[in-house]
Formats: C-alpha cells, sequence, structure tokens
C-alpha cells in the first residue's frame, strides 16, 4: 500500500511540474531569455527527487571546447541524474524519441537521436554532433551503444567517436576534448548494492519503461555516483579505436573504484 501511494505521489508531482516547466522551457527556447538548460535543470532536479535519488559527484564537467563526454549508460535515469547539476547536451539511440515524456524532454533538450544501426545516416547525424560541439555545446555520448547491468561496462563502440573525426576533418575544430565519465549506483536506502542487486536500477535492452518506472519510484532512495575523468585532446592524427578504448578503460575504473567503496548515503 505505501509503495502504491508513493507511486501516485510521485507521478502527481511529475504531471504538475510538467505543467510549469515545459511552457517555460518551450519559451526558453523561442525567445533566449535563458540557457536552455537552466528549465531543465530544475525539471530533472524535481524527478531526480521524486525517485529518492542521491547524487555524489567526484570531480567537474570540463570548461574545454569542443567536448564530447564518454560515459557508461545504466539507465534512463542516467540523463535525470546528469542534467540535474552540468550543462550537456545528449546523444541518444532513434527509438527514444517516441517514448511518452522522456522522448518530449529529450526533444525539449535539443537532444541528438542517432539511428546505430543505419550506416546512411551515420554521416548526416556525426555532421549534426561536431555542428554542436564547435559551438559549444558538451555533448554526452553513452558509448556502449546500450544499457548495462550497474556491475560491468560494455566494449565503447568506436564507430560512436565518429563526430570527433567529424568536427576535425570539416574544420569545424582544430581538437576535440574527450573526457571520461562514469555513472555507478552504488546504495538504497544506504546500503551498499551488491552484484546480485545493483541490477536494480539498471534499464536494460528492450524491457518495458512503465514497470521499471514503478519499482523505482515504490523503492526510492537510490545513491547515485557520477565520476569525471580528465579530459584528453583528440586531433587529425589520433587512432578513433585506441581513444576508444582508453575512454573505455578509464571510465571502468571509476565505475569499479565507485562501487568498490561507495560513498556514504547523506
Amino acid at each position: 500500500m505505501i509503495g502504491k501511494i508513493r507511486i501516485f505521489l510521485a507521478l502527481s508531482l511529475v504531471v504538475v511540474g510538467s505543467l510549469v516547466f515545459v511552457p517555460l522551457q518551450l519559451l526558453s527556447m523561442k525567445t533566449g531569455i535563458w540557457r536552455e538548460t537552466v528549465i531543465l535543470k530544475v525539471w530533472h532536479k524535481l524527478i531526480v527527487r521524486t525517485l529518492g535519488l542521491r547524487i555524489h559527484v567526484k570531480g567537474a564537467l570540463s570548461s574545454r571546447r569542443p567536448l564530447l563526454v564518454a560515459s557508461n549508460h545504466i539507465s534512463w535515469t542516467d540523463i535525470m541524474v546528469l542534467g540535474s547539476f552540468a550543462d550537456v547536451t545528449f546523444i541518444a539511440r532513434a527509438d527514444m524519441e517516441g517514448w511518452p515524456l522522456i522522448g518530449w524532454l529529450s526533444k525539449l533538450q535539443r537532444t541528438v537521436f542517432i539511428e546505430r544501426e543505419r550506416k546512411r545516416t551515420a554521416g548526416d547525424q556525426a555532421s549534426e554532433i561536431a555542428s554542436r560541439m564547435a559551438k559549444g555545446d558538451a555533448m554526452v555520448l553513452f558509448a556502449e551503444g546500450s544499457t548495462g547491468d550497474g556491475n560491468t561496462i560494455l566494449p565503447f563502440k568506436s564507430t560512436l567517436f565518429g563526430a570527433a573525426s567529424m568536427a576535425i576533418s570539416e574544420g569545424a575544430a582544430e581538437q576535440v576534448f574527450i573526457q571520461p565519465l562514469a555513472i555507478a549506483y552504488t546504495r538504497v536506502h544506504g546500503v551498499p548494492l551488491g552484484r546480485r542487486h545493483r541490477p536494480l536500477a539498471a534499464w536494460i535492452g528492450d524491457q518495458d519503461l512503465m514497470p521499471h518506472l514503478k519499482v523505482l519510484m515504490a523503492e526510492g532512495a537510490l545513491d547515485v555516483e557520477v565520476h569525471f575523468g580528465e579530459p584528453i585532446a583528440f586531433s587529425k592524427g589520433s587512432n578513433r579505436k585506441e581513444t576508444s578504448k582508453l575512454m573505455e578503460s578509464q571510465v571502468r575504473a571509476m565505475m569499479q573504484a565507485a562501487l568498490a567503496d561507495p560513498r556514504p548515503s547523506s
């Protein structure tokens, strides 16, 4: 019963918040009266608090531009977590565009949707990402190409780093900075999550969204750690596959460090 009440109250709060913030975001996008991320940060913070997520940040988003942030990916909540405190724009898989609420929010944040299985569109998508980076947007790339279970890092796909190469080849920038970022869900109600229970936070593959959302709303009180590494310069002579492997290694190391010694809940 308590879980159902919590779900009802949480959904009600999200709906009311959306009725307030969505018109403000549309106004911001049309007039430029605020930075587009200002309203989104508040909206994301509302969702994060509604879900009971406690965020612990180590390091910071680099101020260098153009910037591509290479991150692991565990759940749709990763976007809410990062968006609640960082001025970033996301690169997401194409099917997210049609999701209720999340797809709408993604469009309001000017998310770049990519069809990873269609090579014909890859060039146009990479070009858009390169253009956005050149304009100063910090683009977050979920480099695994899918979501993991919260225990391990999936291999990074080097093809997804094509936007960095294109930004340089098109003359939009002489170099692109690529920053590793690790996300780890570490505790529930203050108790460290073990390997068996970490998938509680994970949203994997074709899992339905609403059942997962209900589980999170009913459970609540999850701790999530966000660790930023040092950015590296990617230039004309850089090797995309080697860069992908380096980012994968650094993200894996930061994630495992967070899981091995999670910060206390606060």
